[in-house]
């Protein structure tokens, strides 16, 4: 059985929402627990789909992972972590790629790590070979088996100087994981440094550890023997704040998003602003509206941080599909984002998706035959199609189309928007949207 969400546009998204704990950090504080010889707290948690799974891995290993049935906050104890079956593991991690993650703490703490072949969003290339090439750095010893990868360090993980050819927020995150307990000191250049890995090494050093964030994304870790627990509040998704924003936008809406954090979205910000979004940023959050009148197309290339978040494009790429005039998205993160657009055009946008760098300076992606620029005219009316969600951040943005479309679409594979965006539909209800959910037998 699978979930259909049939949603009849043209309704103006109004009202008032919430976003809790940020996907991109939570389940890997939840790792990092691991880390500690006492148990952690994590606060703010989301209910996404990442976390179950995380919880269920964690629970594999012998971790005790219990939920405040009044708040939501997990207390997670480690004290008892012990191997799981190859099997149990692949049935539990699903498409998810957070196993990989689990190799460092789980190394420190039981001495051997066990991940399956692993899936997740088909926006692109998001290989391992950064996961492990980190872990062999670290002196681990890494071993394919039958339906995955075993990983043992017989001496211990030992401190490293690490080069990243490019500042991979997993890799960044995977170096952060194993180098805290490693014996000696890691130092790490090219590093991620959004602000989900800095909250990430703020949960780190409750528990103890040494960590200097340089300058020239550099970050020095000294190694210790032992980490306690933590109790730490996880700072607000701001990828979900934004895409919530765009769907003010597209629908001509007024939404307050409440825990939405002005800081960590100051280039969103600026973007929003440029197309002619309005917004009133308070204390407890933003209130992004569509102020009226025409919208203003923009060129536009994605970065790691602190630019244009790629999670934050597909999104503002459906706003731009009605702003009055021609605009240039440059997606320079993964390769495959702009796949998403098909639908789009079948709803009626007029997106052109092209192989060239079409932004300031060419990219990685420039001379490979990836279609990762697109040229977005508008405004187009959109219309009411069906749409099976491809990944994440496009199965959100489709479906914002669809809210601002004209007559009806049935959206399937909404059970991926589940992992990143806590009751969605529920959010959606108390805008006015004017959807269903229903099960299909797939049949």
């Amino acid at each position: 059985m699978s979930s259909v969400l049939t949603v009849r546009g043209g309704v103006p998204l109004a009202g008032r929402i919430s976003v809790r704990g940020a996907k991109n950090l939570v389940p890997k504080a939840m790792v990092a627990a691991l880390l500690g010889n006492s148990p952690s707290v994590l606060r703010n948690v989301p209910e996404i789909k990442d976390v179950e799974v995380v919880t269920s891995l964690l629970q594999l290993h012998g971790v005790s992972v219990v939920k405040d049935a009044d708040t939501g906050d997990l207390t997670l104890d480690p004290q008892h972590a012990t191997t799981a079956s190859s099997s149990e593991i692949d049935a539990h991690a699903g498409d998810s790629r957070i196993p990989i993650l689990l190799c460092g703490p789980l190394i420190h703490a039981i001495g051997e790590a066990f991940i399956p072949d692993l899936g997740g969003c088909k926006i692109g290339d998001r290989p391992i070979d950064f996961h492990l090439n980190v872990l062999r750095q670290f002196g681990a010893v890494v071993e394919k088996r039958p339906g995955g990868i075993h990983i043992s360090a017989p001496r211990g993980l030992q401190g490293a100087k690490i080069s990243l050819p490019y500042p991979s927020v997993g890799a960044t995150e995977q170096v952060l994981l194993s180098a805290t307990r490693a014996e000696g000191i890691t130092e790490l250049i090219g590093a991620a440094v959004e602000p989900e890995i800095i909250d990430l090494i703020a949960v780190l050093q409750k528990m103890g550890a040494i960590i200097n964030v340089q300058s020239e994304r550099t970050i020095r870790i000294e190694g210790v023997k032992s980490l306690g627990g933590y109790v730490h509040r996880a700072l607000p998704d701001r990828n979900e704040a934004a895409s919530w924003a765009s769907a003010a936008l597209v629908t001509r809406g007024d939404i307050f998003v409440q825990g939405a954090a002005q800081r960590d979205m100051m280039t969103f910000i600026n973007t929003f602003r440029k197309i002619g979004g309005g917004m009133d940023i308070e204390e407890d959050g933003i209130r992004f509206y569509h102020p009226g009148g025409k919208l203003s197309p923009l060129v536009l290339e994605t970065d790691v941080h602190p630019g244009f978040m790629t999670d934050w494009q597909q999104p503002l790429v459906v706003a731009l599909s009605q702003a009055d005039g021609v605009s240039i998205v440059h997606e320079t993160v993964y390769e495959n984002r702009f796949g998403f657009t098909e639908a789009l055009s079948r709803m009626g946008a007029n997106i052109q998706v092209h192989r060239e760098c079409l932004g300031s300076t060419p990219c990685r992606f420039g001379q490979r035959n990836f279609r990762h620029s697109a040229v977005i005219s508008g405004p187009a009316p959109l219309r009411g199609t069906e749409i099976d969600v491809p990944d994440l951040r496009g199965g959100f943005s489709h479906l914002i189309a669809a809210l601002a479309a004209t007559g009806t679409s049935r959206v399937t594979g909404i059970d991926v928007i589940n992992r990143g965006y806590e009751r969605f539909t529920d959010k959606l209800a108390a805008l006015g949207a004017d959807v269903d959910l229903s099960t299909s037998s797939g049949v």
